[in-house]
Formats: structure tokens, C-alpha cells, sequence
């Protein structure tokens, strides 16, 4: 009998165990009424990649951009630019107050590109980003494509971010506005590099806002 006790004792305690992981690992299981902001709009060359989140009790305020310079790539006869790379989403706490910029934040991104530089983050004046919007280039058939440029964000108070991206394309429309709090969290659709063939990286991005 204290045989079975003992087992079932340490039954109980990995299970605890595992569920304590659990919770330490998935960053987002204690945010709830979560749902995703999609545009539609987006060009579809390569795969979706992983989500990133928010720390609890944090939402996005200000975003940054992983974006390529013109004419990044040259073979000869034919120059290849991918454009818009990355997004990444800077995150803080609201019980910290409202800045046009912050000291304290935390930084999260999805799949990210192979070229380019990380612009300077864009903060909203004050709240948090709320809507998005994409600016895209459709298939340009022989031609170089490009896929998404540029993005826009719209701050909880109004304001309207534009993200320092490249200007081949047509905005979007903007996403629906987030019925919780706001933004806090990013998932993209990103192109893996094609070699000597026309590569676009960064092609459509999703929005999670939570509560």
C-alpha cells in the first residue's frame, strides 16, 4: 500500500511538473479573448512561421522594420529586391504609464528575412497599435517581385504610424481595429531565400490582440 502511495505521489508530481512547464513555455496561455487581425491583401510565396506574444500584462506600442536597401541584389541583367524583411513588435507594461518613448520594453518578432537592416522603432505618441495595414506589390510576372513594402499601424488614441519601408506597391485596406486592448502579438508569412531565382522574403503578417 505505501508502495502505491509513493507511486501515485510521483505520478501526481511529474504531472505537476509538466504542467508548471507548460506554463512557464507557452508565453500566451494566460491571455485570454485572444484573436487575430488579417488583411487579406497579402501575397502568398512561402510559409507561415511561428507566432510571438506579448509578456502578460504587456501590449505593443511601437514597432521597428527589417527592410532591404534598392537594387540589394544584382545579377547582371536583372536586380533583385526583397523589400520588407521583418517586423518586430516592441511590447510594455500600461501600468507604467503612456511615453513617446520607453526605456523598459520587451521585443517580439515572428519569421524574419535574410537582408536588410532594423530600422529605429516608431513609438505611438501615446497607447498602444491597434490596426494595421500592409502595403504590397502584386506579382509582377517576369519582373522582379517584391511582395510586402511597407506597413502602417494605427495607435488606440488615433494616431497612424508609417514604418520606414520601401514604396513599390499599393496600400491595403486597414484591418479591423482591435476589440480588446490591443496588439500583442505577430505571426508572418516570409519567402526562405531562392538562390540564383527571384526572391520576395516578407509577403503578409497577422496581428493578435488580446484583452
Amino acid at each position: 500500500m505505501h508502495h502505491l502511495i509513493s507511486l501515485l505521489l510521483v505520478i501526481i508530481g511529474l504531472h505537476v511538473s509538466i504542467q508548471t512547464f507548460i506554463m512557464d513555455s507557452d508565453p500566451d496561455i494566460n491571455r485570454k479573448n485572444r484573436w487575430w487581425l488579417n488583411v487579406y491583401y497579402g501575397t502568398n510565396w512561402g510559409s507561415w512561421g511561428f507566432k510571438d506574444i506579448c509578456p502578460n500584462g504587456t501590449y505593443a506600442a511601437g514597432f521597428s522594420l527589417k527592410v532591404s536597401p534598392v537594387e540589394q541584389l544584382s545579377y547582371g541583367f536583372w536586380d533583385d529586391n526583397t523589400a520588407l524583411n521583418g517586423i518586430r513588435l516592441h511590447c510594455v507594461d500600461p501600468s507604467k504609464g503612456f511615453s513617446s518613448s520607453y526605456e523598459n520594453y520587451a521585443s517580439v518578432q515572428s519569421e524574419v528575412g535574410s537582408w536588410g537592416q532594423w530600422t529605429e522603432i516608431k513609438w505611438c505618441p501615446s497607447g498602444f497599435l491597434t490596426a494595421f495595414q500592409l502595403r504590397v506589390e502584386s506579382s509582377q510576372g517576369i519582373e522582379d517581385d517584391t511582395a510586402a513594402n511597407n506597413i502602417r499601424f494605427r495607435c488606440s488614441r488615433g494616431s497612424l504610424l508609417e514604418g520606414d519601408g520601401t514604396a513599390w506597391g499599393e496600400w491595403g485596406y486597414m484591418s479591423r481595429t482591435c476589440e480588446g486592448k490591443a496588439i500583442c502579438g505577430i505571426m508572418t508569412q516570409v519567402e526562405e531565400p531562392q538562390g540564383m531565382r527571384d526572391d520576395t522574403a516578407l509577403n503578409d503578417a497577422s496581428m493578435l490582440c488580446c484583452d
